[in-house]
């Protein structure tokens, strides 16, 4: 290609997408999609009732509409399929959770990226000398609550890909470990009635999780074990889960991670890690190598991987066969068997 085919879109489009992102970002905080969910609205109206300013309001529901969030019939306003099934508020897929803890911290503190990349240090409440954000929220019921709908939000689509593809007809017991809301077990059990399932996590998720796990009528074959993963031994099990959990550390945590999910299983049972798994080229997975600049961001020490990374560190472990499989948009799980 000579310099003449050549154009600057996609660099602009990148470098732009901070106006795009914040579009969205704002028509959540507002509001707007949970408003449409009981039905299409007029400008003045939807406008009225999410509290716009005339000034800017069409342009930014017709900025919507040409994102491809709202549709527009005449001078009225609608939800997309996909806006009103994952970002009305009061639908048990909303996904808008992450995206309003995004638009309240992330989008901030993303602005520091620079620094962190000079310093290698997070650029989060820590950079003050505030406590951690684990910190915080266990310390918040409220905050904790609105956390772990979020994680639910955007592991969603791959906790049900993994109650469903895995082969648990060949066992019977599994713990998710940093369990949060409890997604993860609540799907596999709801997927697989032979199975029983534990959620492990911190003392203060019991009531989210107990209270999630009675809602979709699974309390009878998932229970919560309280624990903390850096002091206590896993609860046993023949499945061992961690979702998006190994990121968030260091190398010597990670490694340490691993070894107790393999001694808290028999042998023939099974390790499932899932994350944005980058693959191991690394230039293909633009979404999980941003998420590893988020934990550098986000913590002291924190990273994601390569599926042959994990399975390196599985082999370490002791794991005689492991093996990366895709699960839906960025996320892959990789798997060891002992």
């Amino acid at each position: 290609m000579n310099n003449n085919q050549l154009t600057p879109e996609n660099i602009l489009k990148t470098g732009m997408a901070f106006w795009p992102a914040k579009t969205l970002l704002c028509a959540v905080e507002l509001g707007v999609f949970t408003e449409l969910a009981q039905g299409s609205a007029s400008l003045g109206a939807l406008s009225e009732r999410v509290g716009l300013h005339p000034r800017g309001a069409k342009d930014f529901l017709d900025a919507l509409v040409a994102l491809g969030f709202l549709k527009r019939d005449g001078d009225r306003y609608s939800n997309t399929p996909e806006t009103d099934l994952f970002l009305d508020r009061n639908k048990p897929s909303y996904i808008g959770g992450i995206l309003e803890m995004a638009n309240r911290r992330l989008y901030q503190i993303w602005s520091n990226l620079t620094e962190a990349l000079r310093t290698g240090k997070p650029q989060n409440e820590i950079k003050t000398g505030e406590a951690d954000l684990f910190e915080m929220l266990y310390a918040d019921p409220a905050g904790l609550k609105e956390f772990l709908s979020a994680m639910t939000g955007v592991s969603r689509a791959a906790d049900v890909t993994i109650a469903r593809t895995f082969p648990w007809k060949d066992y019977h017991t599994f713990v998710d470990v940093g369990t949060a809301q409890g997604d993860l077990a609540v799907q596999i059990a709801l997927a697989n009635p032979h199975l029983r399932g534990t959620g492990f996590d911190k003392p203060e998720v019991r009531p989210v999780f107990e209270d999630y796990a009675n809602a979709l009528d699974v309390a009878d074959r998932v229970d919560f074990v309280p624990g903390d993963f850096f002091k206590d031994d896993l609860p046993r099990a023949e499945v061992v889960l961690m979702g998006h959990i190994l990121h968030d550390w260091d190398l010597p945590t990670k490694k340490m991670l691993i070894q107790k999910a393999f001694d808290a299983i028999p042998t023939g049972g099974a390790f499932i890690v899932y994350e944005s798994i980058i693959d191991d080229d690394r230039s293909k997975n633009a979404f999980g190598l941003m998420m590893s600049l988020n934990m550098l961001i986000e913590t002291p020490g924190g990273f994601d991987f390569t599926g042959a990374d994990c399975m390196g560190w599985m082999k370490e472990a002791g794991f005689s066969n492991t093996r990366v499989e895709p699960l839906v948009g960025s996320d892959s799980m990789v798997i060891g068997i002992k």
